[in-house]
């Protein structure tokens, strides 16, 4: 009987690990996700600056050329 409890707490011990292992994975998507997200705003802010100042130089700059 003895070797079936610590049988059952390894599997206990292991699934708590993994529990958490999820639970760190979580915390570092949403991280991630965060900073991905402030990189995309501060782009977007940039673009929008430059459109201020001169939009028809910018748009100019995706004309394609060639009739591509």
């Amino acid at each position: 009987m003895s070797s079936r409890d610590s049988e059952q707490q390894r599997a206990s011990r292991s699934s708590q690990e993994s529990a958490d292992d999820v639970v760190l994975d979580t915390a570092a998507a949403t991280d991630h996700k965060a900073a991905l997200d402030a990189d995309v705003d501060s782009l977007l802010d940039e673009i929008d600056e430059v459109l201020e100042v001169n939009a028809e130089e910018f748009v100019k700059g995706f004309v394609q050329k060639g009739g591509q």
